[in-house]
């Protein structure tokens, strides 16, 4: 296996799907505002019915690629033609090779960071720091009732008749003359189905903390609405190009995987 692979070598290793095994994931739910949305939305993508979104911190100790990593991300509910989605603002892990395959092939936001994640009892736990701050905090207590009930609902509604996540990126690269893009910005729309083995509700305490490269307080929290926490196989399916946008209306949001510069 040397720099220049062959043929034979490459169908050996190739994997269509990414596969997740014993996933570990604490997510939780919560309210911003409609105006929060607007503003961090890329057109094409518009806000859902519902100025939601969620955050979560997650342990993959097996996958189909060879790593085991922590993850942690921050979504809006928004849709395209139609077609709501968890679009990704940030998706902080802890392997490099974890971090080029989710930026390089779907483009997922993603940066190194410290991630911290823990359970005790029914306390949940996880945290993630980059730069010496700790930008997401989450604690939740399994208590099986949301802080919210009719949230808790709707989302344990709509895992039982949707049980796959929608997720929206850009996948975009800086032209090498420092001006433009290599090619117009991409809307990438990416699959991830969910085959839990186990599912515990509780109520959350969601902390985002203030922060020049990872400002995830740009989201406003208006209420945390529940914690869901799973345990089971994912699977993310291969992506699809759904639409291209005009680069200079996207170039305000072309850092999102970049520390401030």
């Amino acid at each position: 296996m040397g720099f220049v692979k062959t043929l034979e070598e490459i169908s050996e290793r190739y994997q269509k799907n990414g596969e997740f095994y014993d996933a570990e994931v604490l997510t939780v739910y919560f309210e911003t505002k409609q105006e929060v949305v607007e503003r961090l939305l890329p057109s094409p993508l518009k806000p859902a019915a519902l100025p939601v979104g969620g955050a979560f911190v997650a342990n993959y100790p097996r996958t189909n690629f060879g790593v085991t990593y922590l993850e942690s991300a921050l979504f809006l509910l928004a849709q395209y033609n139609g077609e709501e989605g968890a679009f990704c603002l940030a998706m902080p892990v802890t392997d490099d090779i974890a971090l080029i395959l989710g930026r390089e092939v779907f483009g997922y936001p993603k940066k190194m960071a410290e991630i911290s994640f823990e359970r005790e009892g029914n306390d949940v736990r996880g945290w993630t720091e980059r730069h010496g701050i700790r930008f997401f905090e989450v604690k939740a207590k399994l208590t099986g009732k949301f802080n919210d009930a009719i949230a808790q609902q709707m989302i344990t509604e709509g895992m039982e008749t949707t049980p796959d996540i929608v997720v929206y990126n850009f996948k975009y690269f800086p032209a090498p003359e420092r001006e433009g893009f290599d090619y117009n910005p991409r809307l990438i729309k990416e699959v991830v189905t969910r085959k839990p083995k186990s599912i515990e509700m509780g109520e959350a305490e969601l902390i985002l903390r203030p922060s020049e490269h990872d400002p995830w307080c740009d989201v406003e929290i208006v209420r945390v609405l529940g914690a869901m926490y799973t345990i089971g196989d994912n699977t993310m399916l291969p992506g699809s190009i759904v639409a291209e946008v005009d680069q200079t209306e996207f170039v305000p949001y072309a850092f999102m995987k970049l520390d401030a510069l």
